[in-house]
């Protein structure tokens, strides 16, 4: 698995934007976003359970990453048109503001080295991702425990402070002084 100060690799996938079928798909690439922070997050499948919480979590606190010039990208190696089922079938995946990528060739998934080799699907695996495309969190869990978009915003204050942060620290409270 890629990890902490490596790049982000290059990649190009079909991504669901809308629920509209006029303007539902998107190509998005790495080159998509550029200069700002971008967190990526995987999960395994859609229609399934523990995945929409997380899909949901996260677009509920778009707003409060886009405050901190970050970009949220979802994504699944399930298709662009599964993505869009899904989204016109459940309630809290309806309004997501964020694109849901379709890395259905797997070569995304393989790339960052979070293809599951027993299911075939990506892992519950989140990458952030600085401006200049350098991977600075990743955070992977068991296919069947969800994550928590709070740490994940979190981490992304304290890598933009550019300080030393203390465990469990919070935006607004002091850095450590060495």
């Amino acid at each position: 698995m890629l990890g902490i100060g490596q790049q982000f690799p290059a990649f190009e996938v079909d991504a669901t934007v809308s629920t509209d079928l006029k303007t539902a798909f998107r190509k998005i690439t790495d080159k998509d976003f550029a200069g700002k922070w971008k967190v990526y997050f995987f999960w395994p499948k859609d229609f399934t359970f523990v995945c929409p919480t997380e899909i949901a979590a996260f677009g509920k606190m778009n707003g409060d990453f886009a405050d901190r010039d970050t970009q949220i990208l979802g994504g699944s190696t399930d298709s662009e048109f599964v993505h869009l089922a899904w989204r016109n079938n459940h309630a809290d995946l309806k309004d997501l503001p964020f694109p849901m990528l379709a890395d259905v060739k797997r070569e995304l998934c393989t790339a960052l080295g979070i293809l599951d080799p027993n299911a075939g699907v990506a892992q519950r695996a989140t990458f952030v991702v600085d401006p200049e495309g350098i991977i600075r969190f990743v955070y992977v869990t068991d296919l069947s425990v969800g994550r928590n978009p709070e740490e994940v915003l979190r981490v992304i204050d304290a890598l933009q402070t550019d300080e030393l942060c203390p465990c469990n620290w919070q935006k607004g409270e002091e850095v450590l002084k060495v």
